[in-house]
């Protein structure tokens, strides 16, 4: 029941969490995307052997390492924090969630490791074919490490090609290609890794334009620029289209986040899809009831879009917030109400299994409880919803508040998934508009495109972590969708020691960002030639 939990454990565990992968994904997109753009660059140089692309991509190397260096040390103790704060996690699904980490250190970081040092520091020390490779080597290893921890991470939103043991309480893998290739973990990969790389397009793209601005490194500046927008234009384009995939597949697998992304409550035929909106606030997700709507102070709203896009037909059904928490017959959908009860059967059938094996392992109360956990039937209608058991509560209207509580924040769901949207098209367009004036020969003498540019850099920064807010806090209250929830997921420590690591890992942190701005900007001030004014 609710009241047993230590919710001030479970939020500073969260918070933890959430300011360590934050700040953890401040470096590793630009890492993914960059990895890429400097082995285009080096291949130019290679096939051409002219020196002004060794000295495009020796310079943004340079930027490449600082970030990669301060993206390690973060994600180091983002991988520690399973074990020391989410140990209950790890326990019930440590036998899949540790695969894909462990072949993520490996294989990926090993690869990564090996060939960056020759990346850095092996110019003019091996041949020109081997430079290369290690160049590529190494964004391909970037990429793949981000593979396997959003495989992990996939299969939290979407878990299948596992089965639940009983005996040891642990879900065990099964088919380990299921996990791999399932559509979630394919579009999220794909999407994930495209955002990373328009984030670096956008990146090199305001550096090469502040460079213009200070009529410096002008040969230099306009060569970046075209790789950065080619390279931002195709990522862009596969990025909407695995976005598109993405709300298809998440209208399958997770509807309460995506009724929270449009901040639906009512479902409806022809639904349309709020292009632009500001919710009145006077909504808090915590205290939903059946009289509950969203109310807009202004909306865009795009005819029958949102049913095409969930489904592909304007005329298709899509499922509100309501709808799911209470239920709706005529669509087949079901009450949060009655899948907190099948969770409910589901642990104390599990319990009584536990008992019964201690008491008698042979006996036929065991037999039988055991068959169950091997019934398709049980495992399909009553295990599935495990995880909303831990709702349950005898008093019927108690139950029916736990149901309300199961719902996302809507507002910074809503606002995180319409930011990230906006500025993605935005980015695309800025793309299209660069590669033009360039082209023409038309770029330089527009300041205002250039600055816009320049403070694109932070605007990137936030629609990828607006990616993030939609995918994490969109699926709440789960940490593994429909089995288990976050506040059933915590180590069972100290709150204060939380607190404490909390803010300590604030600082350290919050001085690493501040470090690595410090040493980008002087060194992108330095430029590529040294002294910076040839």
């Amino acid at each position: 029941m609710l009241e047993n939990i230590d919710f001030a454990l479970v939020n500073w565990s969260r918070a933890q969490f959430a300011l360590t992968a934050m700040f953890h994904w401040i470096f590793v997109p630009l890492t993914l995307g960059l990895g890429f753009m400097l082995a285009f660059m080096e291949t130019i140089y290679y096939k051409t052997g002219d020196p002004e692309w060794k000295k495009l991509t020796k310079f943004w190397m340079k930027l490449f390492g600082i970030n990669f260096a301060i993206g390690v040390a973060t994600g180091i103790i983002l991988e520690f924090e399973f074990g020391t704060n989410w140990s209950n996690y790890s326990w019930f699904v440590g036998d899949i969630f540790g695969a894909p980490l462990a072949i993520e250190g490996i294989m990926a970081f090993f690869l990564e490791s090996t060939f960056i040092a020759v990346m850095f520091f092996g110019w003019d020390k091996v041949s020109k074919r081997f430079h290369l490779t290690a160049t590529w080597l190494t964004a391909i290893g970037a990429n793949l490490s981000a593979l396997w921890i959003l495989v992990a991470n996939a299969w939290m939103q979407n878990p299948v090609g596992t089965t639940f043991n009983p005996d040891t309480a642990r879900n065990e893998m099964t088919n380990f290609w299921e996990v791999l290739f399932s559509e979630t973990a394919v579009n999220k990969f794909i999407h994930t890794t495209t955002s990373g790389f328009v984030l670096a397009a956008i990146f090199v793209l305001g550096i090469s334009s502040w460079f213009l601005i200070k009529k410096r490194e002008t040969l230099f500046a306009k060569r970046s620029i075209v790789i950065a927008s080619i390279f931002g234009i195709i990522s862009s384009i596969i990025l909407i289209g695995t976005g598109d995939s993405s709300a298809k597949e998440i209208v399958k697998t997770q509807p309460m986040k995506f009724a929270a992304m449009e901040a639906l409550y009512e479902g409806q035929e022809n639904a349309g899809l709020v292009a632009f909106g500001i919710l009145s606030g006077k909504e808090n997700h915590k205290n939903l009831t059946a009289d509950s709507k969203a109310d807009f102070i202004f909306k865009i709203e795009i005819p029958s879009m949102l049913s095409i896009l969930a489904h592909g037909d304007p005329n298709q059904f899509v499922a509100g917030i309501k709808d799911l928490i209470m239920g709706n017959e005529e669509q087949g959908i079901m009450s949060y109400r009655e899948k907190i009860e099948r969770g409910y059967h589901a642990q104390q059938t599990l319990i009584a299994y536990k008992e019964a094996q201690k008491s008698n392992p042979k006996g036929e109360e065991y037999l039988a409880l055991r068959d169950k956990f091997a019934d398709p039937v049980f495992m399909s209608e009553y295990f599935r919803y495990f995880g909303y058991g831990n709702y349950y509560d005898p008093d019927p209207e108690i139950l029916q508040k736990n149901a309300f509580k199961m719902v996302p924040p809507i507002s910074m769901t809503f606002y995180a998934f319409h930011i990230m949207v906006i500025l993605g098209f935005y980015f695309l367009g800025l793309f299209a508009l660069f590669l033009y004036l360039i082209m023409r020969n038309q770029l330089h003498d527009k300041k205002w495109l250039l600055w816009a540019a320049v403070w694109t850099i932070p605007l990137v920064y936030i629609a990828s972590q607006a990616g993030w807010i939609v995918a994490e806090v969109g699926r709440q209250p789960w940490v593994i969708q429909d089995l288990m929830p976050t506040m059933k997921a915590v180590t069972q420590i100290d709150t204060t020691a939380v607190m404490i690591t909390f803010w300590l890992f604030a600082v350290v942190f919050i001085g690493l960002f501040i470090a690595e701005i410090k040493i980008m900007t002087k060194q992108i001030k330095i430029g590529p030639n040294k002294g910076g004014t040839k």
